[in-house]
Protein backbone atom coordinates (compact mmCIF):
# COMPACT_ATOMS: atom_id res chain seq x y z
CA UNK A 1 0.00 0.00 0.00
CA UNK A 2 1.10 3.38 -0.39
CA UNK A 3 0.65 6.34 0.99
CA UNK A 4 0.86 9.69 -0.68
CA UNK A 5 0.42 13.50 0.59
CA UNK A 6 1.41 16.86 0.13
CA UNK A 7 2.72 18.70 3.41
CA UNK A 8 2.73 22.38 4.31
CA UNK A 9 6.01 23.58 5.38
CA UNK A 10 6.11 24.28 9.21
CA UNK A 11 6.83 28.06 8.87
CA UNK A 12 3.71 28.70 6.90
CA UNK A 13 1.44 31.34 8.25
CA UNK A 14 -1.57 33.49 6.67
CA UNK A 15 -2.58 36.55 8.19
CA UNK A 16 -6.15 37.10 5.92
CA UNK A 17 -8.71 34.27 5.82
CA UNK A 18 -8.83 33.19 1.70
CA UNK A 19 -11.88 34.16 -0.26
CA UNK A 20 -13.32 31.17 -2.72
CA UNK A 21 -11.05 32.58 -5.33
CA UNK A 22 -8.02 34.30 -3.42
CA UNK A 23 -4.99 33.78 -4.44
CA UNK A 24 -2.44 33.08 -1.27
CA UNK A 25 -0.53 36.04 -0.23
CA UNK A 26 2.84 33.85 1.12
CA UNK A 27 5.06 32.63 -0.94
CA UNK A 28 5.51 28.47 -0.36
CA UNK A 29 8.75 26.65 -0.69
CA UNK A 30 7.90 23.73 -2.52
CA UNK A 31 10.06 20.74 -3.33
CA UNK A 32 11.36 20.46 -7.02
CA UNK A 33 10.13 17.87 -9.28
CA UNK A 34 13.77 15.72 -10.20
CA UNK A 35 14.43 16.44 -13.79
CA UNK A 36 13.34 13.55 -16.30
CA UNK A 37 16.63 12.45 -18.10
CA UNK A 38 16.12 12.21 -21.89
CA UNK A 39 17.94 10.26 -24.91
CA UNK A 40 18.74 12.19 -27.94
CA UNK A 41 15.61 10.75 -30.54
CA UNK A 42 17.15 8.54 -33.51
CA UNK A 43 16.74 9.91 -36.77
CA UNK A 44 13.25 9.12 -37.81
CA UNK A 45 13.23 8.25 -41.95
CA UNK A 46 11.06 10.17 -43.82
CA UNK A 47 6.93 8.94 -43.48
CA UNK A 48 5.47 8.01 -47.28
CA UNK A 49 2.01 10.01 -47.90
CA UNK A 50 0.38 6.28 -47.32
CA UNK A 51 2.05 6.59 -43.89
CA UNK A 52 0.79 9.82 -42.87
CA UNK A 53 -2.81 9.56 -44.64
CA UNK A 54 -5.51 9.48 -40.81
CA UNK A 55 -7.82 7.19 -41.51
CA UNK A 56 -11.56 7.52 -40.33
CA UNK A 57 -12.56 4.85 -37.70
CA UNK A 58 -15.76 3.61 -36.46
CA UNK A 59 -15.63 5.56 -33.11
CA UNK A 60 -14.70 8.55 -34.81
CA UNK A 61 -18.61 8.91 -36.49
CA UNK A 62 -21.43 9.81 -34.39
CA UNK A 63 -23.79 6.93 -33.79
CA UNK A 64 -26.68 8.74 -35.15
CA UNK A 65 -26.80 12.15 -37.64
CA UNK A 66 -26.46 15.10 -35.65
CA UNK A 67 -24.72 13.69 -32.61
CA UNK A 68 -21.61 15.63 -31.16
CA UNK A 69 -18.71 14.99 -28.80
CA UNK A 70 -19.67 16.26 -24.73
CA UNK A 71 -16.90 18.78 -23.29
CA UNK A 72 -17.74 17.32 -19.74
CA UNK A 73 -17.57 13.45 -21.02
CA UNK A 74 -16.06 13.35 -24.91
CA UNK A 75 -18.95 10.60 -25.10
CA UNK A 76 -21.52 11.27 -28.05
CA UNK A 77 -24.73 13.17 -27.01
CA UNK A 78 -27.69 14.92 -29.32
CA UNK A 79 -26.78 17.79 -31.06
CA UNK A 80 -29.71 19.63 -29.58
CA UNK A 81 -27.56 19.53 -26.10
CA UNK A 82 -24.16 21.09 -27.39
CA UNK A 83 -24.64 24.54 -26.43
CA UNK A 84 -27.27 23.50 -23.54
CA UNK A 85 -25.55 25.06 -20.34
CA UNK A 86 -25.03 21.97 -17.27
CA UNK A 87 -26.46 22.63 -14.01
CA UNK A 88 -24.46 22.00 -10.70
CA UNK A 89 -26.54 20.72 -8.09
CA UNK A 90 -25.29 20.88 -4.16
CA UNK A 91 -25.83 17.57 -2.33
CA UNK A 92 -25.06 16.49 1.20
CA UNK A 93 -23.43 13.40 1.50
CA UNK A 94 -24.06 11.44 4.97
CA UNK A 95 -25.87 8.83 5.73
CA UNK A 96 -29.34 10.60 6.92
CA UNK A 97 -29.55 11.78 3.27
CA UNK A 98 -28.76 8.25 1.63
CA UNK A 99 -29.85 7.30 -1.34
CA UNK A 100 -28.89 9.65 -3.57
CA UNK A 101 -31.34 10.20 -6.89
CA UNK A 102 -30.40 10.89 -10.49
CA UNK A 103 -26.82 11.20 -8.96
CA UNK A 104 -25.54 8.61 -11.35
CA UNK A 105 -26.76 10.44 -14.41
CA UNK A 106 -24.05 13.16 -13.55
CA UNK A 107 -21.04 14.08 -16.12
CA UNK A 108 -18.42 15.47 -13.49
CA UNK A 109 -18.81 14.57 -9.73
CA UNK A 110 -17.24 16.78 -7.11
CA UNK A 111 -16.01 16.01 -3.62
CA UNK A 112 -14.91 18.06 -0.90
CA UNK A 113 -14.72 19.04 2.78
CA UNK A 114 -17.22 21.43 4.05
CA UNK A 115 -17.37 21.48 8.09
CA UNK A 116 -17.16 19.14 11.13
CA UNK A 117 -15.31 16.81 8.21
CA UNK A 118 -18.17 15.98 6.44
CA UNK A 119 -17.90 16.06 2.85
CA UNK A 120 -20.33 18.02 0.25
CA UNK A 121 -20.52 16.76 -3.07
CA UNK A 122 -21.57 18.64 -6.53
CA UNK A 123 -22.79 16.86 -9.55
CA UNK A 124 -23.12 18.88 -12.95
CA UNK A 125 -25.29 17.74 -15.48
CA UNK A 126 -25.04 18.11 -19.21
CA UNK A 127 -28.62 16.62 -20.10
CA UNK A 128 -31.15 17.66 -17.65
CA UNK A 129 -34.52 18.04 -18.58
CA UNK A 130 -35.90 14.85 -18.59
CA UNK A 131 -34.32 13.91 -14.65
CA UNK A 132 -37.66 13.53 -12.40
CA UNK A 133 -36.00 13.73 -9.28
CA UNK A 134 -32.51 15.40 -8.38
CA UNK A 135 -31.01 15.30 -4.91
CA UNK A 136 -31.26 15.46 -2.33
CA UNK A 137 -30.30 19.32 -2.18
CA UNK A 138 -28.40 21.40 0.45
CA UNK A 139 -26.55 24.69 0.77
CA UNK A 140 -23.99 26.22 -0.58
CA UNK A 141 -20.32 26.83 -0.04
CA UNK A 142 -18.99 29.58 -2.43
CA UNK A 143 -15.88 27.46 -3.63
CA UNK A 144 -17.93 25.44 -5.39
CA UNK A 145 -19.37 27.92 -7.23
CA UNK A 146 -15.82 28.58 -8.58
CA UNK A 147 -16.33 24.93 -9.87
CA UNK A 148 -19.51 25.22 -11.51
CA UNK A 149 -18.43 28.47 -13.24
CA UNK A 150 -15.53 26.74 -15.13
CA UNK A 151 -18.42 24.54 -16.98
CA UNK A 152 -20.89 27.71 -17.07
CA UNK A 153 -23.34 25.98 -15.05
CA UNK A 154 -26.26 27.29 -13.43
CA UNK A 155 -25.52 26.44 -9.72
CA UNK A 156 -28.40 25.14 -7.80
CA UNK A 157 -28.60 25.14 -3.72
CA UNK A 158 -30.72 25.83 -0.69
CA UNK A 159 -28.85 28.78 1.02
CA UNK A 160 -25.83 28.92 3.16
CA UNK A 161 -23.84 30.78 5.19
CA UNK A 162 -23.01 34.68 4.54
CA UNK A 163 -19.76 33.72 3.06
CA UNK A 164 -21.86 32.96 -0.02
CA UNK A 165 -22.26 36.38 -0.91
CA UNK A 166 -19.86 37.96 -2.78
CA UNK A 167 -20.25 34.76 -5.26
CA UNK A 168 -23.91 34.73 -5.39
CA UNK A 169 -24.59 38.65 -5.78
CA UNK A 170 -21.63 38.79 -9.07
CA UNK A 171 -23.87 39.11 -11.88
CA UNK A 172 -22.19 36.26 -14.07
CA UNK A 173 -23.51 33.56 -11.22
CA UNK A 174 -26.49 31.96 -12.57
CA UNK A 175 -27.96 30.47 -9.49
CA UNK A 176 -31.40 28.68 -7.80
CA UNK A 177 -32.40 28.51 -4.53
CA UNK A 178 -35.36 27.42 -2.58
CA UNK A 179 -34.40 30.07 0.56
CA UNK A 180 -32.45 33.48 0.99
CA UNK A 181 -30.30 33.75 3.66
CA UNK A 182 -31.86 34.31 6.73
CA UNK A 183 -29.10 36.96 7.87
CA UNK A 184 -30.11 38.88 4.68
CA UNK A 185 -33.36 38.58 3.95
CA UNK A 186 -33.10 41.40 0.80
CA UNK A 187 -31.19 39.12 -0.80
CA UNK A 188 -33.23 37.45 -3.06
CA UNK A 189 -30.64 36.40 -6.17
CA UNK A 190 -31.96 33.25 -8.19
CA UNK A 191 -35.00 32.70 -5.50
CA UNK A 192 -37.36 30.53 -7.37
CA UNK A 193 -39.00 27.79 -4.87
CA UNK A 194 -41.14 26.30 -7.63
CA UNK A 195 -38.26 24.67 -9.03
CA UNK A 196 -38.13 22.66 -5.64
CA UNK A 197 -39.95 19.89 -4.39
CA UNK A 198 -40.12 17.84 -0.61
CA UNK A 199 -40.56 14.55 -0.33
CA UNK A 200 -42.45 12.60 2.33
CA UNK A 201 -40.59 9.89 2.89
CA UNK A 202 -37.74 11.50 5.37
CA UNK A 203 -37.95 14.84 7.24
CA UNK A 204 -36.16 17.92 6.42
CA UNK A 205 -33.43 18.90 6.02
CA UNK A 206 -32.99 15.60 3.84
CA UNK A 207 -36.14 16.05 1.66
CA UNK A 208 -35.55 18.43 -0.80
CA UNK A 209 -35.31 17.57 -4.48
CA UNK A 210 -35.28 19.20 -7.92
CA UNK A 211 -36.67 18.03 -11.56
CA UNK A 212 -35.47 18.95 -14.90
CA UNK A 213 -38.96 20.72 -14.86
CA UNK A 214 -38.65 22.91 -12.37
CA UNK A 215 -35.20 24.15 -13.14
CA UNK A 216 -36.51 25.22 -16.48
CA UNK A 217 -39.53 26.53 -14.83
CA UNK A 218 -36.89 28.86 -13.00
CA UNK A 219 -34.32 29.66 -15.64
CA UNK A 220 -37.78 31.47 -17.74
CA UNK A 221 -38.95 32.88 -14.20
CA UNK A 222 -35.21 34.15 -13.60
CA UNK A 223 -33.92 34.97 -17.12
CA UNK A 224 -31.16 33.06 -17.35
CA UNK A 225 -29.81 31.73 -20.54
CA UNK A 226 -30.36 28.18 -21.61
CA UNK A 227 -27.70 28.43 -23.93
CA UNK A 228 -23.67 28.71 -22.88
CA UNK A 229 -23.07 32.47 -22.04
CA UNK A 230 -20.03 34.75 -23.05
CA UNK A 231 -17.91 33.54 -19.87
CA UNK A 232 -18.12 30.03 -21.22
CA UNK A 233 -14.46 28.94 -21.75
CA UNK A 234 -14.83 26.40 -24.71
CA UNK A 235 -12.64 23.25 -24.44
CA UNK A 236 -12.34 22.04 -20.74
CA UNK A 237 -10.75 18.69 -20.32
CA UNK A 238 -7.81 17.91 -23.06
CA UNK A 239 -9.22 14.14 -24.09
CA UNK A 240 -7.36 11.60 -25.76
CA UNK A 241 -8.13 10.21 -29.49
CA UNK A 242 -7.62 6.50 -27.95
CA UNK A 243 -7.55 4.70 -24.57
CA UNK A 244 -4.68 6.30 -22.32
CA UNK A 245 -3.14 3.46 -20.30
CA UNK A 246 -0.53 5.88 -18.83
CA UNK A 247 1.79 3.13 -20.16
CA UNK A 248 4.26 5.84 -21.74
CA UNK A 249 4.84 7.30 -17.97
CA UNK A 250 7.93 4.85 -16.56
CA UNK A 251 6.63 6.12 -12.67
CA UNK A 252 2.99 5.18 -13.34
CA UNK A 253 1.76 3.12 -10.41
CA UNK A 254 -0.57 0.62 -9.64
CA UNK A 255 -4.26 1.81 -8.77
CA UNK A 256 -6.74 -0.89 -7.81
CA UNK A 257 -7.66 0.62 -5.25
CA UNK A 258 -8.29 4.69 -4.10
CA UNK A 259 -9.11 4.59 -0.63
CA UNK A 260 -9.41 8.75 0.26
CA UNK A 261 -10.49 8.13 4.50
CA UNK A 262 -7.97 9.64 5.41
CA UNK A 263 -8.74 12.87 3.93
CA UNK A 264 -12.44 12.13 3.77
CA UNK A 265 -12.61 10.96 7.78
CA UNK A 266 -16.49 11.01 8.29
CA UNK A 267 -17.43 9.86 4.56
CA UNK A 268 -14.55 7.36 3.75
CA UNK A 269 -14.64 7.55 0.30
CA UNK A 270 -12.88 4.79 -1.62
CA UNK A 271 -12.64 3.49 -5.40
CA UNK A 272 -12.29 -0.33 -6.52
CA UNK A 273 -11.05 -1.00 -10.17
CA UNK A 274 -12.85 -3.25 -12.20
CA UNK A 275 -10.87 -4.17 -15.00
CA UNK A 276 -13.68 -5.73 -16.97
CA UNK A 277 -14.99 -2.78 -17.77
CA UNK A 278 -12.04 -0.20 -16.82
CA UNK A 279 -14.14 1.59 -14.46
CA UNK A 280 -13.40 2.55 -10.68
CA UNK A 281 -16.68 1.99 -8.63
CA UNK A 282 -17.54 4.23 -5.63
CA UNK A 283 -18.04 3.26 -2.45
CA UNK A 284 -18.36 5.08 1.20
CA UNK A 285 -17.18 3.26 4.34
CA UNK A 286 -19.31 5.47 6.30
CA UNK A 287 -22.94 3.53 5.06
CA UNK A 288 -23.98 0.79 6.83
CA UNK A 289 -23.77 -2.61 5.65
CA UNK A 290 -23.70 -2.36 2.03
CA UNK A 291 -21.01 0.55 0.93
CA UNK A 292 -21.94 0.55 -2.35
CA UNK A 293 -22.92 4.47 -3.39
CA UNK A 294 -26.11 3.49 -5.30
CA UNK A 295 -28.40 6.21 -7.11
CA UNK A 296 -32.03 5.44 -5.31
CA UNK A 297 -33.51 6.74 -8.76
CA UNK A 298 -32.32 3.20 -10.61
CA UNK A 299 -29.81 1.16 -8.20
CA UNK A 300 -26.40 2.10 -9.90
CA UNK A 301 -23.70 1.90 -8.22
CA UNK A 302 -21.79 5.32 -9.53
CA UNK A 303 -18.94 4.72 -11.91
CA UNK A 304 -16.28 6.84 -13.44
CA UNK A 305 -13.03 6.05 -16.17
CA UNK A 306 -11.25 9.28 -14.37
CA UNK A 307 -10.18 10.06 -10.68
CA UNK A 308 -8.73 13.43 -10.46
CA UNK A 309 -6.93 14.01 -6.94
CA UNK A 310 -6.43 17.59 -6.42
CA UNK A 311 -4.62 18.80 -3.38
CA UNK A 312 -5.61 22.15 -2.34
CA UNK A 313 -4.74 25.21 0.10
CA UNK A 314 -7.49 25.75 2.81
CA UNK A 315 -8.34 27.50 5.94
CA UNK A 316 -11.14 27.70 8.72
CA UNK A 317 -13.32 30.40 8.76
CA UNK A 318 -14.59 30.95 12.14
CA UNK A 319 -15.61 28.82 15.21
CA UNK A 320 -18.26 26.68 13.67
CA UNK A 321 -15.36 25.21 11.27
CA UNK A 322 -16.71 26.75 7.84
CA UNK A 323 -14.37 26.29 5.40
CA UNK A 324 -11.90 28.24 2.93
CA UNK A 325 -10.65 26.84 -0.19
CA UNK A 326 -8.21 28.27 -2.93
CA UNK A 327 -9.23 27.65 -5.73
CA UNK A 328 -7.24 29.21 -8.13
CA UNK A 329 -3.55 28.30 -8.12
CA UNK A 330 -0.47 27.82 -10.35
CA UNK A 331 1.69 24.98 -8.62
CA UNK A 332 -0.79 22.92 -6.63
CA UNK A 333 -0.23 19.21 -6.75
CA UNK A 334 -2.60 16.46 -7.50
CA UNK A 335 -3.12 12.88 -8.95
CA UNK A 336 -4.64 10.94 -12.26
CA UNK A 337 -6.15 7.94 -12.10
CA UNK A 338 -7.15 5.41 -14.91
CA UNK A 339 -7.59 1.95 -16.39
CA UNK A 340 -5.81 0.76 -13.33
CA UNK A 341 -2.74 2.96 -13.06
CA UNK A 342 -2.26 6.74 -11.71
CA UNK A 343 0.20 9.51 -12.15
CA UNK A 344 1.12 12.68 -10.16
CA UNK A 345 -0.21 15.61 -11.71
CA UNK A 346 0.23 19.14 -11.11
CA UNK A 347 -2.88 21.98 -11.58
CA UNK A 348 -3.79 25.58 -11.85
CA UNK A 349 -7.14 27.77 -12.59
CA UNK A 350 -6.14 31.19 -13.44
CA UNK A 351 -9.40 33.07 -13.20
CA UNK A 352 -13.29 32.50 -11.77
CA UNK A 353 -14.67 30.82 -15.53
CA UNK A 354 -10.91 29.47 -16.39
CA UNK A 355 -10.94 25.83 -16.55
CA UNK A 356 -8.69 24.03 -14.12
CA UNK A 357 -5.76 22.15 -16.13
CA UNK A 358 -3.75 19.20 -15.11
CA UNK A 359 -0.24 18.92 -16.20
CA UNK A 360 2.21 15.83 -16.40
CA UNK A 361 5.66 15.95 -14.70
CA UNK A 362 6.98 16.87 -18.04
CA UNK A 363 4.40 19.97 -18.16
CA UNK A 364 2.15 18.07 -20.77
CA UNK A 365 -1.35 18.71 -20.38
CA UNK A 366 -3.20 15.11 -19.59
CA UNK A 367 -4.94 13.59 -21.61
CA UNK A 368 -8.12 12.18 -19.92
CA UNK A 369 -10.30 8.98 -21.08
CA UNK A 370 -13.72 9.57 -22.77
CA UNK A 371 -16.06 8.63 -19.63
CA UNK A 372 -16.97 10.68 -16.34
CA UNK A 373 -15.10 11.81 -13.85
CA UNK A 374 -14.94 12.50 -10.34
CA UNK A 375 -12.92 15.27 -8.62
CA UNK A 376 -11.61 14.67 -5.14
CA UNK A 377 -10.26 17.96 -3.43
CA UNK A 378 -8.44 17.01 -0.71
CA UNK A 379 -7.15 19.21 1.83
CA UNK A 380 -3.43 20.58 1.68
CA UNK A 381 -1.55 18.26 3.60
CA UNK A 382 -4.27 15.14 3.99
CA UNK A 383 -3.12 11.65 2.69
CA UNK A 384 -4.76 9.16 0.82
CA UNK A 385 -3.55 5.30 0.25
CA UNK A 386 -3.61 3.46 -3.03
CA UNK A 387 -3.23 -0.69 -3.78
Amino acid sequence: MKKFTVLLLTGLMCATLLSGCGKEDDTVETVAINEVETTPEAEIPAETETETETETTDEDLPPEEGMVRSTLTNEWISGDLENQRPIAVMIPNENACLPHYSISEADILYECNVESNMTRLMAVFKDWKDLEKIGNVRSCRDYYVYWAKEWDAIYCHIGGPFYILDVLNDPTTDNITEAVLASDSSQKKGLCADAFFRSSDRSAPHNAYLSGEGIQKAIDKLGYSETYTENYPGEHFKFASSPNTLEQYSDAIDATKIDLASAYTVTKTYFEYNEADGLYYRFQGMQKGDEKHIDGANNQQLAFKNILIQFTYYETRDAKGYLSFQCHDNTQDGWYFTNGKGIHVTWEKTTDYAPTRYYDDNGNEIELNTGKTNICIVEKGKTFEVE
